[in-house]
């Protein structure tokens, strides 16, 4: 019963009343004019989880990425709440994960924003623990990681190409294009890197900001099936891929296209399949999820395939982006008719197929 409630309430939601709010479509397509500050709304009842990420791709092997996602206050939703992290008010909880492709570099943990965090009111300075720091001052974002196993230093340069995954009075998440350059350090040495980043920021009004105790599953929003994909095709051409789905709708489900200086565009005419699963991921609370080991997008502007690849996830899977795992892979395919390969980034959740052993 509780499935149809949320199928029907999603329904509703998405083909109804979205389209009437949702202008995220028109405002990627304008430059972003900067707005109020990326606050962190730390201890808001109103806004009540923020999100802050960096996501870099394409990087040298054995790294292929690094990430960095964050949030401040839980979501509400069934795929990005770990409530088990949580110590006493969940609304305190903030979490960190960090990770790339090698080896043992990969940082996931729970923090409490009223004891362990340090967030100033305009978002200006960040930190969770001693682990993250953000600094941020509107052309400028500067990560610092200090994990157990490795540490991240990234300068981005943030532009005014922006692309909008939602933009509604109650929500919006946004993303940056952002060059870069840094050094990723372990126990190997000192790697320096540099590229097309992204940088994305997100407030949400939620339903879970009412109490201090975790929403029962039942109460949680729908969001059963993310996916995210980051990939560079080259020096200046960057692309951004969703899909996200609830109880069957489809919730976002499209191609930003992000040239450095030129074209900012979004494709609406997406088609995403997991053409092989994987073997199921267990995280530390023994609940499995179902994985892809083979995806295919496609995507047309009109009877014209804009791009299609087909892709092989073929790094490590690194949980924590909720309840789901971030990862990479090797893709090839075409962009506008010529061919395209390389290595994109992928973060998943599906928690349609979540179980316990």
């Amino acid at each position: 019963m509780n499935q149809v409630l949320s199928g029907l309430a999603s329904r509703l939601f998405l083909d109804a009343a979205r389209p009437l709010i949702d202008s995220r479509i028109a405002a990627s397509s304008r430059p972003f004019d900067g707005g109020e500050p990326f606050r962190p709304y730390p201890s808001s009842r109103l806004w009540s989880v923020v999100h802050y990420g960096v996501f870099v791709p394409r990087l040298p092997d054995p790294y292929r990425y690094v990430n960095t996602m964050t949030f401040i206050g839980p979501t509400g939703t069934e795929a990005f709440d770990n409530d088990e992290l949580a110590t006493s008010d969940v609304r305190g909880l903030a979490t960190v994960l960090s990770s790339t492709a090698s080896n043992d570099l990969h940082h996931y943990a729970g923090y409490d924003s009223r004891t362990d965090c340090d967030f100033a009111a305009d978002g200006s300075l960040l930190r969770w623990g001693d682990d993250l720091t953000l600094t941020i001052d509107g052309e400028h974002v500067r990560v610092a990681g200090r994990y157990e196993t490795f540490e991240v230093d990234l300068d981005l340069q943030l532009t005014d190409q922006v692309s909008y995954f939602v933009r509604t009075p109650i929500y919006q998440h946004l993303s940056l294009l952002a060059p870069y350059t840094g050094t990723i350090r372990d126990s190997t040495g000192s790697t320096a890197v540099s590229g097309l980043g992204t940088f994305e920021y997100a407030r949400a009004m939620g339903h879970q900001a009412a109490v201090s105790k975790a929403l029962p599953s039942a109460l949680k929003l729908p969001v059963d099936l993310f996916t995210y994909q980051v990939i560079e095709l080259d020096e200046r051409t960057q692309l951004l891929l969703t899909d996200v789905q609830a109880r069957g709708r489809t919730a976002c489900r499209l191609l930003h296209v992000r040239v450095l200086g030129e074209e900012t565009s979004v494709y609406e005419d997406v088609t995403f399949e997991v053409t092989a699963w994987d073997r199921p991921q267990t995280d530390r609370w023994g609940r499995t999820m179902r994985v892809p080991q083979t995806m295919r997008w496609t995507v047309r502007d009109g009877a014209s395939v804009v791009f299609r690849i087909d892709a092989t996830v073929d790094s490590p899977l690194r949980f924590g982006h909720g309840r789901g795992y971030v990862s990479a892979y090797s893709y090839d395919g075409v962009f506008r008719g010529a061919p395209v390969a390389g290595s994109g980034y992928m973060e998943w959740v599906d928690t349609r197929s979540i179980g316990s052993r």
